[in-house]
């Protein structure tokens, strides 16, 4: 079987580094997309294959269509993207979030996971064989909200949005896409869960977290399905955290 090429955006940390760092582990050819080379290059030395490193930012559509240009003209398809990247912004109350702050975060989980599907799409769709898989990381957040996370929440619910769209568009290609909603992933950005963090009761309590490996083997699974059988939706989360149940 052809090795497998997957383009991971927000690969310098986090899921991104742990799904790449997965990827990388099963042979995949893994390209690394986020903002900042340095934490690439770590993600790559942490895979310990090769792997591609190419500082972008997915909000720049200019910077996208480079991506996926590089990553064509050195393997020739892009067979998975996981889109990744992301940020939960600043928890504040609704009235007091700045309109610059609210589209920071929908430009970056919104938006640049929409012009990195796009541009996975357009190759997917070109390449032969056509084809391949995209899969968006969604959140717990995608089904209920956390205070003072409007915007978060807001484009998670749309990235929902996003995945039926690629799913349905993409039947005709033979391009599958799912999403996985992660619920306390153990990552640089829960590590205030431990301390702990604002309830729905406005309470500020500790919460369990999850392994992130436990995260990537999830998306590894996702990726090495045919392309004919597809898991839609995913929610993989700490099994005692607050989400099931009244609170």
């Amino acid at each position: 079987m052809p090795q497998q090429i997957a383009v991971v955006t927000g690969a310098g940390s986090g899921v991104g580094r742990a799904v790449a760092v997965e990827l990388a582990g099963a042979g995949w050819q893994v390209v690394l997309a986020g903002r900042r080379a340095e934490p690439l290059r770590e993600t790559a030395r942490l895979g310990g294959t090769p792997a591609v490193a190419v500082p972008t930012d997915v909000t720049d559509p200019a910077a996208v269509d480079a991506l996926f240009a590089e990553t064509a003209e050195r393997f020739g398809r892009v067979d998975l993207l996981f889109n990744n990247a992301g940020t939960f912004g600043a928890a504040v109350p609704v009235e007091e979030l700045e309109v610059a702050a609210w589209r920071a975060v929908v430009d970056l989980n919104l938006t640049g996971a929409f012009l990195c599907a796009q541009a996975a799409f357009r190759q997917m769709k070109a390449q032969h064989p056509q084809g391949g898989r995209i899969i968006n990381n969604g959140s717990i957040s995608a089904h209920v909200p956390r205070p003072h996370s409007i915007a978060y929440t807001a484009t998670k619910h749309a990235v929902t949005g996003l995945t039926r769209s690629l799913s349905l568009d993409g039947r005709p290609y033979r391009i599958a896409c799912g999403q996985i909603d992660i619920g306390n992933a153990a990552t640089d950005m829960t590590a205030a869960m431990g301390a702990g963090v604002r309830q729905a009761d406005g309470r500020i309590a500790p919460e369990p977290t999850m392994d992130v490996a436990d995260v990537a083997r999830t998306v590894r699974h996702m990726a090495e399905l045919p392309l004919e059988a597809n898991v839609q939706f995913a929610t993989v989360m700490a099994t005692a955290m607050p989400y099931i149940g009244r609170g």
